[in-house]
């Protein structure tokens, strides 16, 4: 089968020097140092300009090296995308090109003749029509976006042809295999034949498969990922290949038109028009703020009614100044008002460039109604609130809001899951979904950030095994944990009149 492997690394420019340190020992040497024991292994990577750049300025040279080295093996191909890792649906069309220039310069400044991306990664995979367009009116020749993309959720992608932009013929749009790339980073499977168990009819050699991920999720944020990660490398069941080389294997065509989407939403979001929720939403008035201070930088930058000297200085920090983080800790779903203030910070910053008295007064103004919001919500419970009414109904145990059948049938899925993880000596896994079955027998999965249910269907499709009103007998653990329900005494009077015969 053929498998590309696509992973997206970046640090925000003022990024603190302990944890960058880690990420680079952590992950990028050893995603390295994998790629180098391997010469099939190929990846195809994103990395943003403004890391480079920091790499480059904190003593991590290396790093920069041997990613260059890599790409001239042929085990590397380079895609484009914003450097200060901006979130382009947002943004001006200037100010879209502005950033993907940025970052072709950086990057082919210190990855030379090796730095020739034909595809683009949009930050966040954020996907809209004005982003396709001005990415394929620069020259790429793909943009790789969320499956979800495709139609918002209604369907699968189809991995046995290749999607185009809709009018576009020679720009095509690939789509991550959203079920595999989550059985990887979310580290449910850690084997090859377990991976290849869960991938089921996925598998076939017909077909192709584009994973696609952060690079941190190596060994930084899961110790010993990688270990997984290349093991797959090393299988002869994958055949290793570019996101680039896909159109040369598969030459089955369909026009693809897609929505609005980013890798971080899901098809209730879409549906409610609300793609970008993490990043802008029409109802937060804090994000709002945030917006308009950008808009209003952008705008009085431009202008230049300031001296020219300034221009500069002004428009390297704006560039800066407008990567993703701070709208994404703005959100109530992800909070924090060190990250928050430093994003208000650094546009302030940015006018204070300028020079101009009046434009800095303006940007006070707008930085402190920015904290003022962003403190009167830390400290009146408006967070604490929120969180508190997202997760209302999982504070409700499953067993009180689904049906007996349908527990039931969880709980033989949670069975399965732990049979085969025991099979396969994954004695942890099995473990884990033997106590994510007790939790719900006992109403404590009101208690997991990450619902047991939830967990388990990002790695099988529910349900997978044979409906419980089917089953003629069930194992020990199963009964044990299942509710009370009719199936279950018509079955035990069956059985108890089959021993009075006998």
């Amino acid at each position: 089968m053929y498998w590309a492997n696509f992973l997206h690394i970046y640090q925000p420019p003022d990024q603190t020097p302990d944890i960058l340190e880690r990420v680079v020992n952590e992950s990028y040497r050893a995603l390295i140092k994998g790629l180098t024991a391997n010469a099939r292994a190929k990846l195809t990577l994103n990395i943003n300009g403004c890391l480079t750049e920091l790499l480059a300025k904190k003593g991590y040279g290396d790093v920069i090296r041997e990613l260059k080295r890599l790409a001239g093996q042929g085990q590397i191909e380079f895609t484009s995308s914003a450097k200060y890792h901006a979130f382009l649906p947002k943004l001006p069309t200037k100010e879209i090109i502005r950033q993907i220039r940025l970052n072709d310069q950086t990057n082919k400044k210190y990855f030379g003749e090796f730095y020739h991306p034909q595809g683009f990664f949009s930050p966040e995979m954020a996907y809209s029509k004005p982003v396709a367009r001005i990415v394929k009116e620069l020259g790429f020749k793909w943009l790789l976006i969320d499956e979800i993309g495709l139609n918002g959720g209604k369907s699968l992608a189809d991995f046995s042809k290749i999607y185009h932009l809709k009018g576009a013929e020679d720009f095509y749009i690939y789509f991550k295999t959203e079920r595999a790339s989550n059985l990887i980073a979310g580290a449910v499977v850690r084997q090859v034949p377990s991976f290849l168990k869960e991938l089921a009819e996925d598998y076939q050699d017909k077909k192709y498969l584009i994973t696609a991920m952060d690079g941190e999720t190596f060994g930084h944020h899961r110790p010993g990922l990688e270990e997984f990660l290349f093991a797959i490398y090393r299988s002869k069941k994958f055949r290793s290949i570019f996101v680039s080389e896909i159109s040369n294997y598969f030459h089955k065509k369909e026009p693809a038109d897609p929505v609005p989407s980013t890798w971080s939403c899901n098809r209730e979001d879409i549906t409610k028009g609300l793609p970008y929720k993490l990043w802008y939403q029409p109802d937060n008035p804090l994000q709002k703020k945030q917006w308009q201070f950008v808009y209003w930088a952008i705008r009085n930058i431009e202008n230049k009614k300031y001296p020219a000297k300034n221009y500069l200085k002004a428009r390297r920090s704006l560039d800066a100044a407008l990567n993703s983080c701070h709208f994404w800790w703005a959100s109530k779903y992800w909070w924090s008002l060190e990250i928050i203030e430093q994003g208000a910070f650094n546009l302030m910053q940015t006018v204070k460039q300028t020079g101009s008295a009046k434009l800095i007064a303006q940007a006070k103004k707008l930085y402190q109604q920015i904290l003022n919001l962003a403190f009167g919500w830390q400290r009146d419970g408006t967070i604490r609130e929120f969180h508190k009414q997202q997760e209302k109904w999982q504070k409700v145990p499953l067993k009180q809001r689904t049906t007996a059948e349908w527990f039931n049938q969880l709980i033989l899925e949670f069975a399965d899951e732990m049979k085969k993880s025991a099979q396969n000596q994954e004695y942890e896994k099995a473990i884990k979904w033997r106590d994510a079955a007790i939790k719900l027998k006992n109403g404590a999965d009101v208690y997991d950030a990450l619902h047991v249910v939830n967990e388990l269907g990002r790695i099988r499709r529910i349900p997978s095994v044979k409906p419980f009103a089917k089953h003629r007998r069930f194992a020990k653990f199963a009964l044990s944990h299942f509710l009370p329900h009719p199936h279950l005494i018509k079955l035990t009077r069956k059985n108890d009149q089959f021993k009075k015969r006998g």
